[in-house]
């Protein structure tokens, strides 16, 4: 089944959204230098958070099946915008930490990296935006 989602304007230049499912809510608002207060996630940043939690999921899950503990990854993205050809998220930069102490053979580095990689945000976006994941181990793994 798709998923629902109610949005609604509620004016100052934020949005309140609704997942039907589970009846959770999120609200963006926009940062004052774009007309709005300021107080909450921009929808831009709310897209590159999606993406971030998306592959460090998604490597999760990769790793549970083959008992690797990824507990305290951690991931760091930074978005620039770009106003050409049209206002947009332009490159983004995802850096992935893994966990002190986590000793990987090379095939398992290789699985994490090809399931970041297959997230399925990231295979959402359009091939314009530029994606560049970093992955830093532990010094034993190099």
């Amino acid at each position: 089944m798709p998923a629902q989602i109610d949005l609604t304007y509620t004016g100052a230049m934020r949005c309140t959204a609704r997942l039907i499912s589970s009846g959770k809510t999120l609200a963006t608002d926009l940062p004052e230098s774009q007309g709005g207060l300021g107080e909450g996630v921009s929808p831009s940043d709310l897209l590159v958070v999606s993406l971030g939690t998306c592959i460090v999921t998604t490597m999760a899950m990769v790793a549970q099946r083959h008992n690797i503990d990824l507990s305290g990854m951690s991931a760091c993205i930074d978005k620039d915008m770009t106003t050409t050809p049209v206002r947009r998220v332009g490159p983004i930069g995802v850096t992935i930490s893994m966990p002190m102490g986590l000793h990987l053979s090379p095939e398992d580095m290789q699985r994490l990296e090809n399931a970041a990689a297959r997230c399925p945000v990231k295979q959402s976006l359009h091939p314009d935006i530029e994606v560049r994941v970093e992955f830093v181990y532990p010094r034993e793994n190099g």
